[in-house]
């Protein structure tokens, strides 16, 4: 029987009167407790950087106006701090990093991704009202042809550049490209009366000027707060001039005025100011929009002709990949697991190769190899055949697939062979026994109980390939596009590629909202096939 230190005795039944002697494993904490002196500093450093950080991104959403997220930001750093302030507790301290990560890194993107395929976002509305009317108002300034000469001195504090200007007045003012022109009443002065630095403001050298000549002349700093009101500028870094652009922004009446022409943009209610002819001044702002991107994917024809014809193909590409992935993988698992074979492990090696080499640099060489002018298939394999294996069409989608089962049929040889070895060697000597055929063993018996375990893989498997974005795009890169569209859209281009092309594409600009909601109709379709092929594999558990 083992006695504790509270139930000793000295052989008589009374308890011991010696002094209790502890041993090194009563020095350890109860679960959940902090051990030790190292582990509370650990921890109250650990948790000062994060809160500092966390401090910091304060600051910077409340200067954004980022309210929504500030309030996101503060409740989870506080219960950050609440979990692992607290003497128990120990499940939620294990799990509060990857709850924050999930929360960050998945939920977040995936709620700002629904948010913005609910708006116009995209080239020209990126930002708000407020912004695309200070940049409509700075666009195209032009000097005027009397303004006076401000003597100029170039500042420069945290990196950004400063203007320190005197007018012809003497009146001194400071500003920059974010920050108005504002009065200074306790500038230094040299003795020609011009104000040459400023506490807190380092003054730019000579060599300093010459170094940051190209952005001390792309920085015009705003007059006031009105951007109609214009900006200063300079072309030498000691004087500067005022600026104004043609079109004069009217605060009270919300609308942009030509002043050379006299045409008036106003609000036209989609995110732009608009002129009574059509024409649209840029950048726009953006504005929620509601289902407007759902129904331009279905109702503009060469958009809904060309996703129509991405559709299918994706569907048939991620169908066969599964299929030609399997298929291949199975049947040389069973060609290597018989069991008098001769060097099955060097076999094996040589096969997971593909599978050890990164999908798009696989992409990129097998691209070189089918290319039709000096790729080696054409030139050395076919004698300088002329196959147009990446520009034809149905060519380039047999190449599409032929490289993906390459790079796929390895892991699908892995996962067979496992659960090959697996299944008793008594289930196939009972089916032998009975007198069943090779074939028939393989169909009633192997190949049940190998969907058991390969099932859900087969389904994974489906919806990667659905998304496999690195082998189209370094391969073909979606093409050869649509004669009958003028987006960038081409015979070999999955959704996940097409919806690359339309948040990202070059030529006809990018548009975040349709690709956005592009991404959803993609979650929702790859959902409810998880959903169904899921419910399907029950029947293999009784099987099992």
């Amino acid at each position: 029987m083992t006695l504790t230190d509270d139930a000793r005795t000295d052989g008589s039944g009374s308890p011991d009167p010696r002094p209790r002697r502890r041993g090194p494993w009563s020095r350890l904490s109860r679960p959940g407790e902090t051990d030790g002196l190292v582990g509370i500093l650990v921890k109250i450093v650990l948790l000062g950087l994060a809160d500092a950080l966390a401090l910091y991104a304060v600051f910077v959403l409340a200067a954004q106006e980022k309210w929504v997220v500030l309030a996101l930001t503060v409740v989870l750093t506080v219960g950050v701090n609440v979990v692992y302030l607290r003497r128990d507790g120990l499940p939620a301290k294990y799990l509060a990093p990857g709850i924050t990560l999930l929360l960050v890194f998945q939920v977040f993107v995936m709620v700002y991704t629904g948010y913005i395929a609910f708006t116009n976002a995209g080239d020209g509305h990126n930002s708000s009202k407020e912004d695309a009317v200070a940049a409509i108002a700075t666009k195209g300034q032009e000097r005027v042809p009397d303004s006076p000469q401000y003597q100029l001195s170039v500042l420069e504090k945290r990196g950004d550049v400063w203007f320190l200007v005197t007018a012809p007045d003497g009146a001194v003012a400071l500003g920059s490209a974010d920050e108005p022109l504002a009065e200074v009443d306790d500038a230094e002065v040299d003795g020609s009366g011009k104000a040459v630095a400023v506490d807190g403001y380092a003054p730019l050298s000579f060599d300093e000027l010459l170094d940051r000549q190209d952005e001390i002349l792309a920085t015009a700093v705003p007059v006031s707060d009105n951007p109609s009101d214009g900006s200063l500028r300079t072309a030498d870094g000691s004087t500067a001039y005022e600026y104004r652009s043609n079109l004069r922004y009217d605060e009270d009446a919300g609308t942009f005025t030509d002043a050379t022409t006299g045409t008036v943009y106003a609000d036209g209610g989609e995110g732009a100011f608009v002129s009574a002819d059509g024409e649209e001044l840029v950048p726009g702002w953006k504005i929620n929009v509601g289902l407007d991107n759902f129904r331009r994917a279905v109702e503009t024809p060469q958009l809904r002709d060309s996703l129509l014809s991405v559709i299918v193909w994706t569907f048939v590409f991620a169908t066969l990949s599964v299929a030609l992935v399997f298929g291949l993988g199975l049947f040389l698992a069973m060609v290597f697991n018989v069991a008098s074979m001769r060097g099955k492990r060097f076999y094996r090696v040589m096969l997971i190769l593909p599978y050890a080499f990164p999908a798009f640099l696989s992409g990129l060489v097998w691209s070189g190899l089918l290319n039709t002018e000096f790729g080696f298939v054409n030139q050395v394999l076919l004698g300088g055949a002329d196959i147009e294996w990446l520009t034809d069409p149905w060519l380039a989608r047999f190449s599409v697939l032929f490289v993906n089962t390459w790079l796929g049929f390895p892991y699908m040889f892995l996962v067979c062979t496992g659960a090959l070895q697996s299944i008793p060697d008594e289930m196939n000597e009972a089916a032998r026994m009975d007198g069943a055929s090779p074939w028939r063993a393989f169909r009633a018996v192997k190949l049940p109980l190998l969907l058991v375990s390969v099932a859900p893989l087969l389904i994974t498997t489906f919806a990667y390939n659905f998304n496999n974005f690195n082998v189209i795009y370094m391969l073909t890169r979606g093409g050869p596009r649509f004669e009958d569209t003028t987006s960038d859209i081409g015979a070999t281009d999955l959704l996940i590629t097409m919806v690359y092309k339309v948040a990202f594409g070059t030529g006809t600009g990018r548009d975040y909202g349709l690709a956005s909601a592009l991404t959803i109709i993609i979650f929702v379709v790859i959902g409810i096939i998880s959903a169904v092929l899921f419910r399907r594999t029950k029947a293999l558990e009784d099987i099992h």
